[in-house]
C-alpha cells in the first residue's frame, strides 16, 4: 500500500482515499448502506471540501469555529465548508449549551459578548464560568449566543460513522490517522505482509457491534465506572474472534478487580466466576479468603494446584494454599523450593552522575575483557525475534489486515505457536547447527529498524548481537525460545537486568539487579528458577550504598 510523500500539501487527504478504497475493496460486505454512501459521495466532492472535512475528522472534539480552521492548501473555509453542509456532514446551526460556548470562546470574547453580566477583566476564565453558570441558559446557535461575532461553528456530524471506519481498518480504536503520517516520515517502519482478501480482522457487522461495545465497556472503566450492569453489558457481548473474546475476559477480570478495590466483594466474586482470563481463577480464590469462606477457597485452591493454567498461578498457588491450610487449622504442608540461584553483595559508591542502579552496577563490573550490558528484557526477545522472523510475520488468515502491524494480531493467543507449528519448528530447528547464527545476522541486516514485538532495535547493535552468538549456547536461547513461546505475555519480561561476556572462554553470566529496600518480582522469580533449573548462568546482585561522594 503506497502512501503520497509530505511535500504532497493534501498528503492527509491522499491517505484517507486510500483507506476509503481500502475498505471499499475489502469490507464491501461488511460495510453498512450508511457507510456504503458516505464513500460514494465523498467522492463527488471538491477537493477542498474533501480536504476539509478530514482535516476536521483527524483533531479532537467535534465542534470547531470557521476561523481557526486555516489551511493554505485548502483556501477558504466558508467556501469549502458548503458542499459538507450540504451533505449534513457539517452543521452551523448545531445548539451549543453554555459549556460548549464557553470552551469555544477565548476570556476577552466572553466579557465582550456577555458585557451585560460587567465581567471584570481581571477574573480568571474559571471565575467568569461560575458567574455563568449561575444563571440558567438555553442551548442555541452561536449566533443566538454571541450574534455580533462574526464567525461560524461547525458541528461535525460524521465522526462516528468515521471511528467505524478506522475501527474497520485498523481492528481497533486504538489506532489513528497519525500512523500515516509518522510511517510517510519513516519515524515507524513496518514489515511488509502479503494481505489477501482473507486477511481481515472483522469479518461481519457482528464484529464491528461488537468492538464498538468492547470499546464503549473499556471507557466506562476508564472513567471509574464499576457495576452489574456494566457486567452484563460484557456477557452480552458475543463474537466468534478469538482476539475479541480475550478483549473481553481482560476487560471482565479489570471489572472485577475495579469491584474488589471498591470492597463490592460479592460482585468481584460474581464477576471473576464468569471470567476465562488466566488470572481469575486466583482472584476467585483470594477473594473467598478475604471474605472467610476458607474451607471454599482450601478446596478450590488444592483443585487449581492439580491443574495450574500457568507457572504464574502455580507460583500464586505455593503462597496460598500454606496460610489457607492454617485458616482451617491444618498444617501449612511442604512449601516448594525454587532452585538455588547465586547471590552478589556489592557496596557501590553513590555519584553524582544521573545513573539508575543498574547501570551503576554494570560500570562497576564491566572490563575490557568481561563487557557488561544492560539488556534487562531486549536481548533474549531480540534473538528470538529475529530467529524466528518467518513465523512471527507469516500471513496467516486473521494475523495481518492493515499495513501498520508491528506483529500479529493473533500475538498473545493461546494459539499462537501451535498455527506456526511447522514455521517455528524450522526456525528452532536451525538451533541444532550453528545455521543459526547466519540466520539471525541476515534478518538483522534486512529488517534493521522495522516495527517488531521482540526487537528494540535502539538496544541491539552488531557487537553486542556478536558477543551474544559468541558467547550463549544454542541449548540456553533454545529453552529461553520455547519458554517464551509458552506464554508470551507472561514471558517477554521479567529476564536479569544486564549480561556479562567472556569472548575468549565463550561463556557469560545473567545478573539481576536490586537496590537497597527493592525486592524480586513475580516474573523475575520465575525466570531465575528457570535459568537455574537449566544450567543457565544466572545470578543476583544485591547493592548497598557505600557513601556519597563530596
Amino acid at each position: 500500500m503506497a502512501f503520497e510523500p509530505l511535500e504532497n500539501p493534501f498528503y492527509y487527504l491522499a491517505n484517507f482515499r486510500q483507506v476509503l478504497a481500502w475498505l471499499g475493496q475489502r469490507y464491501a460486505d461488511v460495510l453498512d448502506d450508511e457507510e456504503h454512501g458516505f464513500i460514494r459521495r465523498f467522492a463527488t466532492l471538491p477537493d477542498n471540501a474533501q480536504a476539509l472535512l478530514v482535516r476536521m475528522i483527524m483533531r479532537k472534539g467535534a465542534l470547531f469555529r470557521a476561523s481557526r480552521l486555516n489551511y493554505p492548501e485548502i483556501g477558504c473555509t466558508l467556501t469549502a465548508a458548503r458542499p459538507l453542509l450540504v451533505e449534513g456532514w457539517l452543521d452551523d446551526q448545531a445548539p451549543l449549551t453554555l459549556e460548549q460556548v464557553f470552551d469555544l470562546l477565548v476570556k476577552p470574547e466572553l466579557i465582550t459578548h456577555f458585557s451585560h453580566l460587567q465581567l471584570r477583566s481581571t477574573l480568571s476564565k474559571a471565575q467568569i464560568f461560575e458567574i455563568l453558570a449561575a444563571s440558567e441558559w438555553p442551548a442555541q446557535p452561536l449566533g443566538q449566543w454571541c450574534p455580533a461575532l462574526g464567525d461560524a461553528v461547525y458541528s461535525l456530524t460524521v465522526d462516528e460513522l468515521c471511528d467505524r471506519l478506522r475501527l474497520l481498518f485498523f481492528g481497533n480504536l486504538r489506532q489513528g490517522w497519525a500512523d500515516f503520517v509518522l510511517a510517510d516520515l519513516g519515524v515507524y517502519r513496518y514489515e511488509s505482509v502479503p494481505m489477501g482478501p482473507e486477511s481481515r480482522g472483522l469479518t461481519h457487522r457482528d464484529d464491528v457491534a461488537a468492538c464498538i461495545a468492547l470499546h464503549v465497556c473499556g471507557e466506562a472503566m476508564e472513567a471509574g465506572e464499576a457495576s452489574a450492569d456494566l457486567h452484563q453489558q460484557l456477557l452480552a457481548i458475543n463474537t466468534d474472534k478469538s482476539w475479541l473474546q480475550r478483549r473481553r475476559e481482560k476487560l471482565l477480570f479489570r471489572l472485577g478487580y475495579a469491584c474488589e478495590r471498591q470492597q463490592n466483594m460479592e460482585l468481584a466474586l460474581t464477576i471473576y466466576r464468569s471470567c476465562s482470563f488466566h488470572q481469575a481463577r486466583a482472584r476467585v480464590i483470594r477473594v473467598l479468603e478475604l471474605t472467610g469462606a476458607y474451607a471454599q477457597a482450601l478446596a478450590l485452591a488444592e483443585e487449581a494446584s492439580a491443574a495450574p493454567v500457568d507457572p504464574a498461578e502455580a507460583q500464586q498457588l505455593s503462597r496460598m494454599l500454606p496460610r489457607l491450610r492454617r485458616h482451617v487449622g491444618l498444617p501449612a504442608g511442604p512449601r516448594r523450593t525454587a532452585a538455588k540461584v547465586e547471590r552478589l553483595d556489592l557496596a557501590v559508591q553513590l555519584c553524582d552522575q544521573p545513573l539508575s542502579v543498574e547501570q551503576r552496577v554494570a560500570l562497576y563490573l564491566h572490563g575490557e575483557q568481561q563487557p557488561v550490558h544492560y539488556v534487562e528484557n531486549t536481548l533474549f526477545n531480540a534473538l528470538f525475534g529475529l530467529l524466528c522472523w518467518p513465523a512471527i510475520f507469516a500471513p496467516l488468515p486473521g494475523a495481518f489486515f492493515h499495513p501498520f502491524q508491528s506483529g500479529p494480531a493473533d500475538l498473545l493467543q493461546t494459539d499462537f505457536r501451535a498455527r506456526r507449528g511447522e514455521l517455528f519448528a524450522a526456525c528452532l530447528g536451525q538451533l541444532e547447527t550453528d545455521e543459526y547464527k547466519a540466520s539471525i545476522r541476515a534478518t538483522y541486516q534486512a529488517k534493521w529498524g522495522l516495527q517488531s514485538p521482540f526487537v528494540h532495535w535502539g538496544m541491539l547493535d552488531e557487537p553486542l548481537l556478536e558477543l551474544a552468538l559468541q558467547c550463549i549456547p544454542a541449548e540456553h536461547l533454545k529453552h529461553c525460545f520455547d519458554r517464551l513461546l509458552e506464554d508470551i505475555k507472561a514471558n517477554r519480561t521479567g529476564m536479569p537486568d544486564l549480561i556479562q561476556f567472556w569472548p575468549e572462554e565463550r561463556r557469560y553470566l545473567m545478573i539481576e539487579v536490586k537496590g537497597p529496600g527493592d525486592r524480586l518480582q513475580d516474573n523475575q522469580l520465575r525466570w531465575l528458577d528457570f535459568c537455574a533449573r537449566h544450567q543457565m548462568p544466572v545470578q543476583v546482585c544485591y547493592v548497598e550504598w557505600a557513601g556519597q561522594t563530596a
